[in-house]
């Protein structure tokens, strides 16, 4: 079943290919979404057979490049795989109608439909590598395939230039990061199949071990989005296509903490604390920084990315939690935290995927993502409000939303933490407790903002008022997808084996975590339990009561029709209602020191007299600190030494000859002192 899979979504990947190039543009779109729809489905079947018990590898059968690749799939790997299968499935078919409406350039030309699915295929292949070559091979086939479709629009807006460079830069640091961890590894193992390391990592100096988890954690985590590598995220996710930003946020992304794991947990056997102490340092700064930025945001599709930022962060507070526990030996409740941590990988997959594809339904029915130009497209776009409304949910954590399963069964997993002995549990688990209850009330305010003001409040702008439901194939993409949301938000039971088998298949005991429909604590110290069905039905029930009663209570007085006092204002217009600029600003009063905000007052006098104003102009914005602060100086610097050396290159041949001679004597004497 696995490798028959497999070999399907390779073949589908690469006629995919053949066709985005081959194919005239209404076709090509077409042909292209379907196959690379069925390159999600044949990956998320093998995913699936492998969360079921399955288990394989081998040397890759498929074409060149792969041919030769040591691959294998275990339940963690099928856990990653199935999740990017279901999201390539669902966004595939959603950019059929994305691209349909976008004419022959963007995502329909001729180059992004034939990397579409090549980057697809690459996010369903990364998990079954089973070497270090082959991993890095598919990581930067992934890298290479996403850039060029965050440059698909390119021709039309310079940002996306700009953010496509920040990318391939960020990307490849990532990759060096990578290269330089593993090859270390490989190194010292005397091997580069991940069979090879996992039985000689034992055998690895402390200190040696020490470095290859620096390293390969960067380079994950910088894929992960997490601050302070983060800067690429909020640039690539809003200019790349909305398909595109859906992919790269709700499967990419993962694969960072997939590799994480893998190398961490598995490959390394786990580490001491302070690896761990580290990675939940990094998760809960990316967690409360993320959705502080997200707050501050008026794009829609820039809030969502930071959004993305801060549940990569939760998922690391969950990992680093796991490998904390275990390095204090309590393996079950390592188990537990890192179930807890998948499980928000799965459940973040299906509702960001979701709030991308509405993000991108809006954006293209009005052509607008700044939320103060948005307004009144509940009436307009009732579909996507509903959609865009059930993946909120699921962002800010509340039920019946899926996210409040994993986050809850994460608390879960560091309150009863604190029974662990040791200095370092009993100051860091309260403070992790303290940063996922901050960023959840944040996120809540986040998407209050994002709705309220983008779909709720009266249009503010004319082509906000003219909006109109996006086609039947997008609409059907984020049906999926919302069917997701759903099924994982009633009966996460449904994961709880293929949760125990991926939590096994790295060296640890099986949580029980989810079972029955419900969710399930059951260790020797914990006794908990939650059934989202019966959390469903509550509300429900107090939502017909709520809305029930009052009108029952009307129907015995009697209705009269009059026109409210309104002070002599008048109707309300747009101008009256809130922003998202303003919705913000008292959050951003309370942040103030975290977040600095520039503000800039410039006083235009009259010609006469510089006693009387003309004009004053107001403007306050709130900069990426870290970027602003971090990667702006260094950037500085680096422009500032190119300028410096372009004298160096004045021209002229004796000058050349000169650097030429001196760069032969310097070689001459290193080889001297060497011999």
């Amino acid at each position: 079943m696995i490798p028959a899979a497999l070999a399907t979504a390779t073949t589908l990947g690469g006629a995919g290919a053949l066709a985005g190039l081959a194919l005239p543009y209404r076709l090509r779109v077409l042909v292209v979404g379907v196959l690379t729809a069925g390159v999600g489905v044949a990956g998320g079947a093998a995913g699936v057979a492998a969360l079921g018990g399955g288990h394989w590898s081998t040397t890759f059968p498929g074409l060149l490049p792969l041919a030769g690749a040591q691959v294998a799939m275990d339940a963690l790997g099928g856990l990653f795989t199935a999740v990017a299968g279901a999201v390539v499935a669902a966004v595939a078919i959603y950019g059929i109608g994305y691209a349909a409406g976008h004419g022959p350039h963007g995502l329909g030309s001729r180059t992004a439909q034939a990397v579409l699915p090549l980057f697809a295929l690459t996010l369903v292949l990364v998990p079954v590598a089973a070497s270090v070559s082959t991993f890095l091979m598919l990581w930067e086939l992934m890298a290479l395939a996403s850039l060029l479709l965050v440059l698909a629009e390119h021709r039309e807006r310079a940002s996306v230039r700009q953010a496509g460079v920040w990318y391939a830069v960020m990307t490849h640091l990532g990759l060096v990061l990578l290269l330089g961890g593993l090859a270390l590894f490989a190194a010292w193992a005397g091997g580069e199949t991940f069979a090879a390391l996992r039985a000689s990592a034992q055998a690895v100096s402390p200190t040696a071990r020490g470095l290859v988890f620096v390293l390969v954690a960067a380079g994950f985590t910088s894929k992960a989005g997490a601050v302070p590598l983060h800067a690429w995220l909020p640039r690539a996710h809003p200019e790349a296509p909305s398909p595109v930003s859906a992919l790269m946020s709700a499967a990419m992304v993962n694969l960072g903490v997939y590799g994480l794991v893998r190398v961490s947990f598995d490959l390394l056997g786990g580490g001491p604390a302070w690896w761990w102490l580290g990675l939940m340092a990094v998760g809960g700064v990316s967690a409360v920084y993320g959705i502080l930025q997200a707050a501050m945001a008026s794009d829609l599709k820039r809030l969502l990315a930071y959004s993305t930022s801060e549940n990569m962060g939760l998922v690391l507070i969950g990992v680093g939690a796991s490998g904390l526990f275990a390095a204090y030996g309590d393996r079950p409740l390592a188990a537990l935290a890192l179930a807890a941590a998948l499980l928000h990988v799965v459940n973040h997959a299906a509702f960001k995927a979701l709030l991308f594809c509405a993000a991108g339904s809006v954006l293209r029915s009005t052509g607008e993502r700044n939320l103060d130009l948005l307004g009144g497209l509940r009436a307009r776009m009732p579909v996507t409000a509903g959609l865009f409304t059930v993946a909120a949910l699921g962002a800010v954590a509340l039920p019946p939303g899926n996210g409040f399963i994993s986050e809850w069964l994460l608390l879960q997993s560091l309150v009863h933490g604190l029974q662990v002995p040791g200095v370092a549990p009993a100051v860091v688990l309260p403070v992790a407790v303290a940063l996922i209850a901050l960023s959840a009330g944040l996120a809540a305010a986040v998407f209050v903002k994002a709705l309220g003001v983008g779909f709720f409040a009266r249009p503010r702008s004319e082509k906000a008022a003219a909006a109109k439901e996006s086609p039947l194939p997008m609409l059907a993409g984020m049906g999926l997808l919302t069917a997701g949301c759903a099924g994982l938000a009633l009966v996460p039971g449904l994961l709880g084996d293929g949760l125990d088998r991926a939590v096994g298949s790295v060296g640890l005991p099986g949580s029980g975590a989810v079972s029955g429909g419900g969710l399930k604590v059951r260790l020797a110290s914990i006794s908990a339990s939650l059934s989202p069905l019966w959390i469903v039905a509550g509300l429900t029930a107090a939502l017909m009561l709520a809305a029930g009663l009052p009108r029952l209570y009307a129907r015995r007085r009697r209705r009269v029709n009059a026109r409210l006092w309104d002070c002599g204002g008048g109707a309300p217009t747009p101008r009256m209602a809130y922003t998202a600029t303003s919705f913000a600003e008292p959050l951003q009063r309370v942040f103030d020191d975290v977040l600095a905000p520039e503000q800039d007052v410039d006083v235009t006098p009259v010609r006469e007299s510089s006693y009387l104003v003309e004009r004053v102009r107001f403007s306050r914005a709130v900069p990426d600190r870290i970027e602003h602060r971090l990667y702006e100086p260094v950037l500085s610097a680096l422009a500032g030494a190119g300028r410096a050396a372009r004298r160096l290159a004045g021209g002229s041949v004796h000058l050349y000859l000169g650097y030429g001679f001196v760069g032969l004597v310097v070689l001459l004497l290193a080889l001297a002192v060497g011999w």
